[in-house]
């Protein structure tokens, strides 16, 4: 019954009729339990599962603690500056591009700028992949290979691994994860030629360190760093996922906004009195943009950029109202039913006339601008 044109449509209807949760098969050998209450939700996510995008257990909650200097205030700081400049360049194409045609499709426009962003943000790369085309590669691996990953979990040849490896998409996805891997691979190598400058390393520690430098430099308590292989995946998640969901994010936003232009007003209205004569955005007036936040967030129920994420469960699990699931059930949150359950929120269709009456922030989990699956 479902297809990829179809699927919100039908889960939506499904979620209308069964409270809490139902369970949906691929063929007859593969069933999952897909949840759209916020109760099962939370059951789910408090506890431990294994998945594609998140590590296991004891491994995961190591990562984290490594990792967790990298979100300091301090540190996140001067991204802001840096995310206006990778706007504005972002704008500046936009100006050049309206004088040529009536309408611009934005949403590969915005992925180049996320992607510019979080590169200088999280890794000090300045590699101007708006402007330079080269860098086009790597987003074009990143929309294969989401589109390849929800093929394949709907093609019950592709589930074994020698038919998947000697088809064309098998193929394709090879050859996709070849180019994203030599992209992180770059980035990667390139810092810790940096890092082998001890001066270059003090100097960094002086002013702040990157998410990069914080991967390479951390140490768990029996003084052991990272392996490669960790490393890469680090990096991958945060580049691949920072950039792709927060792409979809914005563009989303950016549709309802153009939906709504009394909404998109207010916003602009509320931003420009804030700033005044300043031509960018500081840390300090993120807090004060009440109302443009708020629009954000409705659009993120809206529109959750990942509509749901899977986890396989590493023990049973009992539900509030004492059902239950055994260890080894594959459990789908579905995020995009979820923000539209009526028990939550009244009239969730018209969402976006409520701006101001959200009544709690949006996003459990936010990644295309068509909408794609996640797995954490």
């Amino acid at each position: 019954q479902i297809t990829q044109e179809r699927e919100l449509k039908h889960l939506s209807s499904w979620a209308k009729k069964y409270p809490y949760a139902f369970p949906v098969w691929i063929g007859s050998f593969l069933c999952s339990l897909v949840i759209h209450h916020p109760d099962y939700a939370k059951t789910v996510f408090g506890h431990g599962g294994k998945g594609l995008l998140i590590l296991h257990g004891p491994q995961w909650f190591q990562h984290r603690r490594m990792l967790t200097p990298g979100f300091h205030y301090d540190v996140l700081k001067p991204y802001v500056a840096l995310m206006a400049e990778t706007t504005k360049v972002m704008l500046d194409k936009w100006e050049r591009l309206i004088t040529v045609d009536k309408s611009v499709e934005l949403f590969e426009h915005v992925s180049l700028m996320t992607l510019d962003s979080i590169m200088k943000c999280a890794f000090s790369c300045h590699s101007n992949c708006q402007t330079d085309s080269d860098s086009d590669g790597y987003i074009k691996a990143v929309y294969d290979l989401t589109y390849l990953v929800y093929h394949r979990i709907r093609f019950f040849p592709y589930y074994n691994d020698l038919i998947y490896r000697i088809s064309p998409q098998g193929r394709r996805f090879r050859e996709a994860c070849q180019l994203a891997h030599l992209h992180t691979e770059k980035v990667i190598k390139e810092r810790k030629t940096s890092l082998q400058d001890q001066q270059e390393l003090e100097k960094k520690k002086k002013k702040y360190l990157d998410f990069l430098d914080i991967l390479l430099c951390a140490k768990d308590e029996n003084g052991a760093g990272l392996s490669d292989e960790d490393l890469r995946a680090e990096v991958d998640t945060f580049m691949f996922e920072g950039h792709d969901t927060t792409a979809s994010g914005i563009s989303w936003l950016l549709y309802c906004m153009a939906l709504h232009p009394e909404h998109q007003q207010r916003c602009r209205e509320e931003i420009q009195e804030i700033v005044g004569d300043r031509d960018t955005v500081q840390w300090d007036d993120l807090g004060k943009m009440t109302y443009s936040t708020m629009c954000i967030k409705e659009s993120l129920r809206l529109y959750p950029p990942v509509p749901g994420v899977a986890r396989e469960l590493s023990k049973p699990i009992t539900f509030h109202d004492g059902r239950t699931l055994p260890e080894g059930s594959l459990v789908v949150v579905h995020i995009y039913t979820l923000h539209r359950n009526p028990r939550v929120w009244e009239d969730p269709e018209q969402g976006i006339a409520c701006f101001s009456l959200s009544p709690f922030p949006a996003v459990l989990v936010s990644t295309s601008a068509p909408l794609h699956w996640g797995y954490s």
